[in-house]
């Protein structure tokens, strides 16, 4: 019985680790906004993450986030629900490098401890010189629609 129980507390911790490193990469927290009350635990709220496109210098782009709350949001259990808006913003001059992909994935955050994360993409319309960003839901097992697009034009 013991190591039953080792054995839960080990996969908790590696759980919980999984969830830190997941969400620590390539963006940043700008703030959030309660939106539902909860008695234990954090409420749930929108979060705004920041993201600087890691290729095209002078491009940032802010994602919102529905965050659960709770006892399974504070130890990064639950799952968050797929809803999300975008936008992407120069401050700066910007140029496309001819040797740029034409699509790529450049940020992520986990909306769940294993099974969904919001994938942030960069592809490049050569056509009109305009960089545009598609953030969209994945999970394991099945995908997900939701989606949201935001465009850049370069100079």
């Amino acid at each position: 019985m013991k190591y039953v129980y080792a054995t839960l507390a080990t996969l908790v911790v590696v759980i919980i680790l999984a969830v830190l490193l997941l969400n620590s990469g390539g963006h940043q927290r700008v703030g959030s906004v309660s939106t539902n009350f909860r008695l234990l635990g954090p409420n749930d709220k929108v979060v705004v993450r920041h993201f600087d496109d890691p290729a095209i210098p002078n491009i940032s782009c802010y994602a919102s986030f529905a965050q659960t709350g709770g006892v399974a949001g504070s130890v990064g259990l639950a799952e968050d629900p797929s809803r999300f808006a975008l936008s992407c913003v120069a401050h700066g001059p910007v140029t496309i490098p001819s040797s740029l992909p034409d699509q790529q994935e450049i940020g992520a955050v986990s909306a769940s401890a294993l099974f969904k994360h919001f994938v942030l993409t960069r592809m490049v319309d050569r056509q009109t010189n305009t960089l545009v960003y598609l953030l969209v839901s994945t999970k394991v097992l099945h995908g997900s629609p939701a989606n949201a697009v935001s465009a850049v034009p370069a100079s």
